[in-house]
Order: structure tokens, then sequence, then C-alpha cells
């Protein structure tokens, strides 16, 4: 299974659209940080990602895949299931 980290808050449409993609490729566990009442854990997830504010931030075994738009980017792409296959 993919270490999957999920930088979210609690009333981001994107951020559900994105874990609904992940559980229907199987990845039913990951690590959901909320940032929106956590100055330091926004703080970290900008880190992270290079500056980025905007949630969802996506990162799966430790390498950052950026927002909703570009999942279902991989996913369209076919790179998706590459990068969690090469977790099994």
């Amino acid at each position: 299974m993919a270490e999957i980290i999920i930088y979210t808050t609690p009333v981001c449409p994107y951020c559900v659209k994105a874990k609904d993609l992940l559980k229907r490729k199987g990845q039913s566990v990951f690590t959901e940080i909320d940032v929106s009442k956590s100055d330091e854990a926004r703080e970290g997830m900008m880190s992270e990602s290079g500056g980025r504010r905007s949630v969802p931030q996506i990162f799966i075994n430790g390498e950052h895949i950026g927002g909703c738009d570009d999942l279902y980017a991989l996913d369209s792409k076919g790179e998706l299931d590459k990068i969690l296959e090469l977790t099994k």
C-alpha cells in the first residue's frame, strides 16, 4: 500500500474528490492533515509543496503529486496506477 499524505480542509470539495479517486484506486488508507485550524500544519504543507497554499496537496511515497487536478491528470495519463503499483 502506498504511503499517502493529503493536506485538506473540512469543506473542500476538491479534497473530497481527490480522496474518492484514491479510494476507487484501492488506496483507502492515507494520512489526512487538516490545515484549517493549524498555522503550523499549513506552514508545513507550504514548505513541503514548494509554497503552494491551496488544498488538497497530495504526497505519495514522499513525492509531491500536487492538487486534485494534478492527481486526476496523472490518472488520465495512466501514470497514477504506475505510481500506486510500485508499492504493492
